[in-house]
């Protein structure tokens, strides 16, 4: 079933390793998921694979800076930004659209939160995190509308990632998460 991968980006040997290898760990586990087994799903020799990735850090932390890229590039152009509620409403919206674009892999360290801790990607996403937070929020508001901003960044988390077994379309979910979002970052700004 590699062939039907729905988070195929592209063709590339690189590339179907790493979308093999996120099934085999949101099916098995990481921890019970070996490169041999990568390696027979793909129908390739262990040689073969050792070529890309000589081991399953290799690949999934591979997997998560090309899935995250967009995520810096956006943190990158928000820093060259003014900080208006306009900018704010383009950050989330965004952020909103590169999380569903990555939401398998999400999903994975959601699920696999200690082993992403000690695969060093945790302090990376967390790092993400706290400047997108900063990038939001406004120092000098009230606590309340700072909270707010903060609020908006996690509703859409939780929009992919608790609410993925409510009977809508994921679209559907992204798109009402980053509602709720945007009314949070607008509400912070004292704006209707």
């Amino acid at each position: 079933m590699p062939s039907s991968s729905p988070q195929r980006r592209r063709g590339d040997t690189r590339q179907r390793i790493q979308d093999v290898a996120l099934e085999l760990f949101a099916e098995q586990g990481y921890e019970k998921t070996s490169l041999r087994e990568i390696a027979e799903r793909l129908e390739v020799t262990k040689a073969a694979l050792y070529y890309h990735f000589k081991t399953k850090e290799d690949i999934i932390i591979s997997l998560f800076e090309d899935v995250t890229r967009p995520i810096d590039e956006l943190i990158a152009w928000a820093e060259q930004q003014p900080r208006t509620l306009e900018t704010k409403r383009e950050v989330l919206r965004r952020y909103s659209e590169a999380m569903m674009a990555g939401a398998e892999l999400y999903r994975f360290m959601h699920e696999n939160q200690a082993t992403t801790r000690e695969l060093s990607i945790g302090e990376t996403v967390k790092a993400r995190l706290f400047r997108l937070i900063e990038l939001l929020r406004t120092e000098d508001s009230p606590v309340t509308d700072q909270v707010r901003c903060v609020s908006a960044l996690f509703t859409l988390h939780a929009g992919m990632m608790f609410l993925q077994h409510v009977e809508a379309d994921p679209e559907e979910t992204r798109l009402a998460a980053l509602e709720v979002a945007t009314d949070l970052i607008t509400r912070a700004h004292g704006a209707e």
